[in-house]
């Protein structure tokens, strides 16, 4: 048996974060949107109390807020009223970032949206828009990680405006050097899975591109109900959603696709829904689909039990979720990976150490070194991060 976890400073490798993310620059799309665009385009309104996001001319506002709270107390936390000014600028600032990584005493991190979250048609449902923005978002995210020396690692959007564009988007994103994607629909830019889809999961399987899907995804609301201010139902959707609420959906909506059947060696990433939920969720989807899978047909269209195809196609980040830990031998422990948030709310930024030490205190060693970096560097194809801390970092 592997020599138990109980101190911090026994780690000599470097720590992957599988969930992180940017705060978008103000300017982001209008100096990189064609011109006829630029008046629909994100933009960020400077409102006496505080920044709001503007999509498609107004027709969708979104607060600073919650995106945005690395380094302050939760006395500060609120959902609208911040500033960019004020906020903390590795949200958005790659020397910034890797400075803020380096004082947490991380390596490197996975890179996600804030803005886009619930998918690319925040920016519009209007297609020529809607593709002139996540264009530009997934160059201005190569950009923003390139100097980082493969410590920012990032990760494209999709757009959701049928399956042509998202094939294209697809190719371009795997020959530019994004090492995965996050999808907020099914390829086809529908929460419905049809053959269309096909080309797209052929391409991501070929390329062993895993695809995230973040909670907000795969759902017409997506985050958006959870933001009431000062109501407890604030709170329940935010417990709901880093408990399962909204990955168990999508999870299943994917899984009983059939996409995993078609293309058995698809890499799936259920990002910030935590994992406790997984074991339960498990063995009843086993159990239903022994009970119905001759009257639905399911004996044919799926050969492995539904709780094999997710141990092998899907893999889950966490951040605090000790009970999930306890029952990490219930799951695939080669598949779950620790993550900070950085910057949004769940980020115990600088001191996520003090998170891990806790965390972790009296699980094996070599099952720790899984979960902070031999799982992420190997989904993602990571090969340039060391296996051991190097004496310095650049």
């Amino acid at each position: 048996m592997s020599e138990l976890f109980h101190e911090v400073a026994s780690i000599d490798y470097p720590i992957i974060d599988s969930d992180a993310h940017v705060n978008e620059p103000p300017d982001l799309w209008q100096v990189r949107v064609p011109q006829r665009l630029k008046n629909r385009a994100p933009k960020v309104l400077h409102q006496p109390d505080g920044d709001v996001w503007s999509f498609d001319d107004g027709k969708k506002l979104r607060p600073v807020g919650l995106t945005a709270t690395a380094g302050l107390s939760y006395l500060q936390f609120r959902p609208s009223g911040y500033k960019y000014e004020l906020i903390r600028p590795g949200s958005f600032d790659t020397k910034e970032r890797l400075k803020d990584l380096d004082a947490d005493g991380l390596y490197a991190q996975i890179m996600y949206p804030s803005v886009t979250l619930a998918g690319a048609r925040t920016y519009s449902d209007e297609r020529e828009l809607q593709c002139a923005c996540v264009r530009a978002y997934n160059e201005w995210l190569l950009e923003f990680c390139a100097p980082s020396n493969g410590r920012l690692i990032p990760q494209a959007i999709i757009p959701t405006t049928g399956i042509a564009d998202a094939v294209a988007e697809l190719e371009w994103a795997i020959k530019h050097g994004h090492k995965g994607a996050l999808i907020a629909t099914f390829p086809n830019g529908k929460y419905e899975s049809t053959t269309d889809d096909d080309k797209f999961w052929a391409i991501a399987q070929e390329a062993e591109f895993p695809l995230g899907i973040h909670i907000g995804s795969f759902s017409e609301t997506g985050l958006q109900p959870t933001l009431t201010q000062g109501t407890l139902g604030f709170l329940a959707g935010a417990g709901g959603s880093k408990s399962g609420a909204d990955s168990i959906p999508a999870t299943l909506k994917v899984m009983f696709s059939g996409a995993c059947v078609k293309f058995p060696r698809l890499r799936f990433v259920i990002v910030e829904g935590n994992i406790g939920w997984i074991p339960t969720v498990m063995e009843q989807v086993d159990d239903m689909f022994l009970r119905y899978r001759w009257f639905t047909g399911a004996s044919e269209l799926m050969p492995l039990m539904p709780s094999r195809i997710f141990h092998r196609n899907f893999w889950a980040t966490f951040m605090i979720d000790s009970i999930g830990i306890e029952l990490r031998h219930h799951m695939n422990v080669d598949h779950l990976m620790w993550s900070t948030d950085y910057p949004h709310t769940g980020t115990d930024w600088p001191n996520n150490r003090v998170t891990i030490a806790k965390l972790f205190r009296g699980v094996p060693k070599d099952e720790v070194k899984k979960m902070l970096h031999d799982n992420c560097k190997r989904l993602y194809h990571l090969d340039h991060i060391p296996d051991r801390l190097p004496d310095t970092i650049d």
